[in-house]
């Protein structure tokens, strides 16, 4: 069991980072990822979600934080639990949830599901289904961006998991030698799937405490806080887009779910739990921003158009039709056919 206070983090976020003018876009955003995940949970429910699924509730101030602080030419990397990371790059609930769905008009025309979203237009990369492949992608896009001189940052989020595959340290390595433009974020919400990270791991903080094996040095963050993360991000940014090369940041966060739909979670001790639901990233930046001078009537309508939003991806996606049988051959040669062979 690991409380908060194990991990040297407060019992409640503390928002000390620098947010000037980005208070209630910061909060807008992460409404709007808790609100959509809640729903595709309940489309899980209904069996109107085609496929397993990985959701990131309690994970939001990560996604939000980095998001917010990126450039539009920015490239964001995720893992299959890459629902937020893909509807904070921009692109539409309604693609999304027709993607979820099994729909014509979803993000890769209902082919995908939830653990492939990609969007090269948002600069969102793609979600991997198998953990770790695509640190060493991560790498070669920020290798080509400073070849081709463009100030592209190169954002690679996977879990604490990740840390344990040989994929991790070889891009890390790389990255290190060649100086290369990628933030690489740790999302460690301190379970492997089943198994806690710590039962595992030789080491308390698997990023942080790895990090000078490749001659860098890493940023703990709390990842329940939108204001630290944000901060954070900005600045690591800034630092990659400069010529600073890789940056290493660990989050620590807790995903108030299972590990997928069908994980009830049951494996977490009840006290560890609670500890970490009372510091709810989204419920302690909205009193954050209350006592901050914002009235609760201003937070009310952010919500009220964000469930307004949700609903009507939902009823977008039910109302398209199913992808057509002719799409089944596209998308997997240069020429979009199964016909060619190289």
């Amino acid at each position: 069991m690991l409380l908060p206070t194990d991990l040297g983090l407060p019992s409640r976020p503390a928002f000390k980072g620098e947010i000037n003018g980005h208070e209630l876009a910061l909060f807008e955003l992460m409404v709007r990822l808790r609100l959509f995940e809640r729903r595709a949970y309940d489309l899980f429910l209904q069996g109107l979600v085609k496929g397993t699924s990985h959701l990131s509730l309690g994970q939001e101030a990560v996604a939000a934080g980095f998001a917010r602080a990126m450039e539009p030419t920015d490239l964001t990397f995720a893992t299959y639990r890459g629902h937020a990371h893909t509807l904070a790059r921009g692109v539409p609930m309604s693609a999304v949830m027709g993607e979820l769905m099994g729909r014509a008009t979803g993000l890769m025309a209902g082919k995908g599901g939830s653990m492939h979203l990609t969007s090269v237009e948002h600069g969102m990369m793609g979600s991997y289904a198998i953990v770790g492949a695509h640190l060493p992608v991560a790498v070669g896009a920020a290798w080509a961006a400073r070849s081709r001189g463009t100030k592209q940052v190169v954002v690679c989020f996977f879990g604490d998991g990740t840390t344990n595959i040989g994929a991790f340290h070889e891009a890390l390595s790389l990255a290190s030698v060649w100086r290369v433009p990628v933030v690489f974020v740790c999302e460690n919400n301190l379970y492997m799937e089943y198994t806690a990270i710590s039962a595992v791991t030789p080491v308390r903080h698997p990023l942080a405490d790895r990090a000078s094996a490749y001659g860098l040095s890493a940023t703990m963050v709390d990842g329940n806080d939108v204001a630290e993360v944000f901060d954070v991000a900005r600045r690591s940014l800034a630092e990659c887009r400069e010529g600073g090369g890789p940056v290493l940041i660990e989050a620590l966060t807790y995903r108030q779910s299972g590990h997928s739909r069908t994980d009830p979670g049951t494996y977490r001790p009840k006290e560890e739990v609670e500890a970490w639901l009372a510091r709810d990233p989204l419920a302690c930046y909205a009193d954050y921003l209350v006592s901050s001078g914002f009235s609760r009537a201003e937070l009310d309508e952010i919500e009220a158009k964000a469930t307004a939003e949700v609903d009507g991806a939902v009823e977008a996606a039910r109302s398209a039709p199913p992808p057509e049988i002719s799409l089944v051959e596209t998308n997997l040669w240069a020429d979009g056919s199964a016909s060619w062979r190289s």
